[in-house]
């Protein structure tokens, strides 16, 4: 069995992530997206409400489990016996970001990272700037599943986030 984690803060998980997943499930026999903490990001949902709104945008996915975790990727990689990494890219700028983590992961546990490209129309998506568009009233219905654009609008009090 191939087992893969696909790790993020997902604050929110939007479209992009959910295409990253469908694409990532049909390559390994278990997906595991895994939302932990990081101390260099502000987060909007607390682990919780993230890890609820992944439930709820992962269930027409059989092969895909959500988790949470703490401490380092590859220690929860260890720890759940997944032998890849799986990495999302936007762009130049992401692959500049994740090529020395994964360098580091694989330095550190031998597992692997994966990069799947996000697709072209979906490239411009990101939870930030989705967070960013929603708070000042624009419209993101299109980007986010549509329980996390309702769960948007709640947070943000926003009239049409």
């Amino acid at each position: 069995m191939t087992r893969a984690v696909c790790p993020g803060s997902f604050d929110p998980v939007t479209n992009g992530h959910l295409d990253i997943f469908r694409r990532a499930a049909a390559l390994f026999d278990e997906l595991i997206v895994a939302t932990g903490t990081n101390i260099s990001k502000s987060r909007l949902f607390d682990p919780d409400e993230r890890l609820e709104m992944l439930r709820e945008a992962c269930t027409e996915l059989p092969n895909v489990t959500v988790m949470g975790f703490t401490g380092l990727i590859v220690d929860f990689c260890k720890e759940i016996d997944a032998h890849a990494i799986v990495k999302g890219l936007r762009g130049g700028n992401d692959y500049e970001y994740e090529l020395p983590m994964a360098q580091m992961n694989a330095h550190l546990s031998g597992v692997e990272t994966v990069f799947i490209p996000t697709t072209a129309s979906l490239g411009y998506v990101s939870s930030s700037l989705v967070k960013e568009v929603a708070s000042l009233g624009g419209d993101v219905a299109e980007l986010v599943p549509p329980a996390v654009h309702a769960r948007l609008s709640r947070k943000l009090g926003s009239r049409d986030a």
